[in-house]
């Protein structure tokens, strides 16, 4: 006892004579700037700024060199003096065009994000299809009229609509659990893309605060808490394509500010049959912000969208000129869908190492979609079209307490932050139906009531010592699912329960401060939909993927970003509940192994270029060879750019993207093309006008969007074919545009 009671004496004297650095760093009208790096030359020691814009740097001693350093502000050199030890400091970080050499590889799990945001910062996105392209190695395509969410591939991944990627909004959830259409089907149109502040990102299921969904990596959305300059925005180009944009600041103020923003969106698209496609998002965030002490993020937006589409049709109809690229079996198909969020975000801090988080949200939604797929092969008279439809309650919270810059020894800090929270989804009337021409109810395939509910709590540790960074973590989640039959006669009610755990274990060895190794090693889950709990009695419905990662993320020289990683990814069985058929499908066991790369580089102030390239091996480990290949799964992905700002009054950028041929079904017998696309803007800025062209498909190529190995049946045939069904990829596409700023 008396070792122990000396141990604490020491550990307390300790932590009273060690030196800190306490300050609060802001930005342009007294905004506290969240995300700063600090970062000590001569320590190593690293902290970044909280939503409150203040930090502290541990182990800091007199004359010590101190970075601080954020993207879009210039980078700032503290030489501290004992005043600076003894009182906080507050310091104004001044705006600058946005460069690779303001980026930090500090050991963080998902630095990279952070070297990304040049991206994001340097080339905006110009639509919500662009957002999550964004990722490294994420590539998207859409397959029903520019309404319905698209269809994600990501580490070898045919994510569907996003069963394997977690995706969010400023910590709110996008994926839709047990959803009409998909499981974690998730439609992003509702964010309007020029309030995107950033993209954080992470791949593998390594994060003990990304649940549900989080195996192959996750994508959160962070939006602007204040607008620089109101803005009015006009575009229009080819295929009736207009698009109106309005973003307004309402009050401005030494502690708050708000700002609403709206979009409408309008285009027939280049099919035969004309989209009819209309969407409106408008949205409003306030922000309340007393720099050191608390931030309040309140967000309402509300979208809502319709659209006709001409659906995924079959290369023999093309072959045949029954039909052009761009025509249609049933051009009777498309839906409508809304989408209403209130989102509350609020970071308190308690003292200078301590501070607590919460987030609350509820949405209200509501989804119409009309498919056909297979056209005549189920019904010869009156076609296969189905109806899938829900209306839908989504509530949530999560409160988070973190404890920072715990001190060890000399050269050893700990910290942690512990979480609770919950999701509760309310889906009533989850329908499956054919239909007939959009007007007539055949028959109902299904339809029922969902109640989910997900409770979860997770630790997340990290022990600094030296030049290691070491973050072991665990994550408990408990489901509850019930389910509601309504096809019965009788009132048939079924619930199950299950619980999933999953610990985390990521290692960071910084060898400088621009050079960090790492090995990050984790469970993850995606759950199932509530209709295949109850079906397979609660059985194999939480599968848990297992996955290593291990890379590097270098900066050779200051303008010059490489990362590299190898990883392994391992899917346990699962069952996957088709709705599109209303049916339960075992999908199996599944092995990927791949390797990405990527590189970036300022190789002027106005002249930045990037690329990523991934590789995927992945197969079903229970087949046999030859029939063991993975549905949909690309084997090779990349994406990159050449960026230019800040050339006189010019800014652009072209870029690419690709996916190679990839197998469409479990023997390869049948194979989805490949396709190399180039896009292509640039603006021109006068004062407080920009005037911009905007060209997707630069070199007009005939590309297939989406592909599909699927059996159908057209009207004049006599037996089915199973064979690719595709929606073709946009033509080229020109669209022009201009800008105010006030």
């Amino acid at each position: 006892m008396k070792y122990i009671y000396t141990a604490f004496l020491m550990f307390i004297t300790y932590t009273s004579i060690a030196q800190n650095l306490r300050g609060t760093l802001v930005g342009k009208g007294n905004q506290p700037l969240e995300n700063v790096g600090i970062f000590s030359q001569n320590t190593g020691q690293h902290n970044h700024t909280d939503a409150t814009g203040s930090f502290v740097l541990t182990n800091t001693a007199v004359n010590d060199s101190v970075y601080f350093s954020r993207i879009g502000y210039k980078k700032e050199l503290l030489v501290v003096s004992q005043d600076n030890l003894d009182t906080k400091i507050y310091m104004v970080l001044e705006e600058s065009s946005i460069s690779l050499d303001q980026v930090i590889v500090v050991a963080e799990v998902n630095a990279l994000s952070r070297i990304v945001d040049v991206d994001v910062k340097t080339s905006p996105v110009k639509s919500s299809q662009e957002i999550l392209r964004k990722v490294p190695g994420l590539i998207i395509g859409q397959h029903a009229g520019g309404g319905k969410a698209e269809q994600i591939f990501l580490r070898g991944f045919d994510v569907d609509h996003g069963t394997d990627v977690a995706i969010s909004v400023d910590g709110m959830p996008v994926n839709m659990v047990s959803h009409a259409h998909g499981q974690g089907y998730a439609d992003m149109h509702f964010v309007i893309p020029e309030t995107i502040e950033n993209v954080s990102f992470g791949k593998g299921p390594y994060y003990a605060d990304k649940g549900n969904f989080n195996t192959a990596g996750f994508v959160d959305l962070r939006l602007r808490k204040t607008l620089n300059k109101s803005l009015i925005s006009f575009e229009t180009g080819q295929f009736n394509t207009s698009r109106l944009l309005g973003m307004f600041n309402l009050l401005e103020s030494d502690n708050s500010n708000a700002y609403i923003a709206s979009e409408l969106y309008l285009t027939d698209g280049p099919f035969d049959s004309p989209q009819n496609f209309n969407r409106i998002n408008v949205m409003g965030r306030y922000n309340y912000n007393v720099p050191g002490n608390q931030e309040l993020n309140l967000t309402a937006s509300h979208f809502q969208s319709t659209w006709d589409a001409s659906g995924q049709i079959p290369q023999r109809a093309v072959d045949q000129s029954l039909i052009g690229r761009f025509g249609s079996i049933d051009d009777t198909e498309g839906g409508q869908t809304n989408r209403t969020n209130f989102l509350a975000n609020h970071t308190k801090v308690l003292d200078e190492n301590r501070l607590f988080k919460t987030k609350a949200y509820l949405s209200q939604y509501n989804f119409e979609l009309y498919s056909n797929f297979t056209f005549f092969l189920k019904d010869p008279v009156n076609a296969d079209q189905i109806r899938q439809k829900e209306n839908r309650i989504i509530v949530g919270a999560e409160s988070v307490f973190e404890q920072k810059n715990m001190i060890l020894g000399d050269d050893t800090q700990f910290e942690y932050q512990s979480g609770i929270g919950f999701r509760y989804d309310n889906a009533d009337d989850i329908e499956l139906s054919n239909t007939l021409n959009r007007q007539t109810t055949l028959n109902r395939i299904s339809l029922g009531d969902v109640d989910e509910t997900n409770t979860y709590a997770f630790l997340n540790t990290e022990l600094k010592t030296g030049k290691w960074t070491i973050n072991p973590s665990i994550r408990l989640d408990y489901f509850n699912f019930d389910y509601v039959n309504k096809i019965t006669e009788t009132y048939d009610n079924q619930s199950e329960s299950k619980v999933a755990f999953s610990p985390k274990l990521n290692t960071i060895y910084s060898v400088n401060r621009n050079w960090q190794l790492f090995l990050k090693s984790g469970i993850g889950f995606h759950s199932n939909d509530t209709r295949v709990v109850v079906a397979n009695n609660g059985e194999d419905i939480l599968p848990a993927a297992y996955g290593i990662d291990f890379g590097t993320i270098i900066k050779p020289i200051n303008k010059l970003a490489l990362n590299a990683t190898l990883w392994g990814l391992f899917l346990e069985q699962e069952f996957v509940y088709v709705g599109d058929a209303g049916i339960v499908e075992p999908s199996g066991k599944t092995r990927r192994l791949g390797a990405e790369f990527g590189a970036r580089y300022q190789a002027l102030d106005w002249l930045y270029l990037y690329g990523d390239i991934n590789y995927t091996y992945g197969r079903s480990t229970e087949e046999p060879d030859g029939a063991d290949f993975i549905p949909l799964a690309p084997d090779i992905t990349s994406s990159g750019g050449i960026l230019i700002d800040g050339l006189g009054n010019f800014s652009g950028a072209l870029t690419y993207r690709y996916i190679d041929d990839r197998p469409a079904n479990e023997d390869n017998s049948i194979t989805a093309d490949g396709y190399f696309i180039t896009d292509f803007n640039l603006n021109y800025h006068y004062k407080n006008w920009t005037y911009g062209i905007i060209v997707e498909n630069l070199f007009d190529n005939a590309w297939n969007e989406t592909q599909f190995a699927t059996e159908s049946r057209l009207f004049n045939e006599t037996s089915s074919v199973e064979e690719i069904h595709f929606t073709p990829g946009t033509p080229l596409y020109i669209r022009g545009k201009i800008s105010i700023s006030f």
